[in-house]
């Protein structure tokens, strides 16, 4: 009935697996547990998640090269044996005991995709990784009414249940750069087939916060992805609220300054110094990332 698919990478991701097999199994369900190790460097890590194969119906393969989060997903649903895919991230926990029960129990006939949620624990990290979290708490961690409002805009790919059906006529795509973004594109498909997005309160916690260097690289690598999306016609101008932005400040002729904030490196060193303080500011992290963006495209 259901075959749980987790990409892995550089991340002990037994705890998840071993929590999801005992939600199964008290759920009295047909199931598989799949773990697809990306080509991890990590030799211990690869080692831990090795005892997924002691688990029931599990198994864990490590890949010897790096294929990409696309092509990874997408390489997990070919080997699933089951019509339901339940996709989680290797760095998530289920915030409930039941969470397998209630993705269950959210199936009807009209089922096609079901997307549960993120939460971040209220405990505040360490100092360098409290941009991540302040993000993640504002910006992801949204109730199911405020998803429901822009519900492919505010999906997210690291815990959603699919239809194996579905998953065949939209997969993610494989043929964009690995920077990040491949969740918005597969929703943007989901869209453009009319394939509706069901928002349910059953939530994982997001337990893998890079530190705050890390996410402004990461953010950077996906103002980039975005970038080149819209240039190859993949990602329409209104998908996104930094395209969105950027349309409307090309529109008053602000880009060519926004621009310049970016290239200036003395302003963009002041960017990044408050972004890695102790108490960065979401607006400024805004208008570093469209900075950027006016950075990367040409003035229309």
């Amino acid at each position: 009935m259901l075959s749980i698919l987790i990409p892995t990478y550089n991340y002990n991701v037994y705890p998840l697996a071993f929590q999801l097999e005992q939600q199964a199994l008290d759920a009295n369900i047909v199931f598989e547990i799949i773990c697809f190790d990306d080509g991890s460097t990590n030799a211990k890590t690869i080692k831990e998640n090795e005892k997924i194969n002691t688990l029931e119906n599990s198994s864990f393969i490590a890949l010897d090269v790096n294929i990409g989060r696309s092509k990874i997903r997408n390489s997990l649903a070919s080997k699933a044996n089951f019509e339901w895919l339940l996709f989680l991230d290797a760095d998530t926990m289920p915030v409930s005991n039941l969470f397998i029960s209630n993705y269950l129990s959210a199936l009807h006939k009209q089922s096609k995709i079901i997307y549960g949620g993120i939460l971040y624990k209220q405990k505040t990290p360490p100092n360098n990784q409290v941009l991540r979290w302040i993000y993640g708490k504002n910006r992801e961690a949204l109730s199911k009414t405020l998803r429901n409002k822009n519900p492919y805009l505010r999906f997210l790919t690291l815990s959603f249940l699919i239809h194996k059906n579905v998953f065949k006529k939209v997969a993610f795509n494989e043929d964009i750069p690995n920077l990040r973004h491949e969740d918005t594109l597969f929703a943007l498909d989901l869209k453009r087939e009319m394939i509706n997005i069901a928002h349910i309160d059953n939530p994982v916690y997001h337990l893998g916060l890079e530190t705050n260097k890390q996410f402004l690289q990461k953010s950077l690598q996906s103002v980039k992805a975005i970038s080149i999306f819209v240039n190859q016609g993949l990602m329409p101008y209104n998908a996104t609220l930094i395209t969105k932005i950027h349309h409307y400040t090309n529109k008053i002729h602000l880009n060519h300054v926004l621009k310049h904030l970016y290239l200036n490196k003395k302003i963009r060193e002041y960017f990044e110094s408050q972004l890695l303080s102790r108490e960065p500011s979401l607006f400024l992290f805004d208008l570093y990332r469209l900075s950027y963006f006016c950075s990367l495209k040409k003035q229309e």
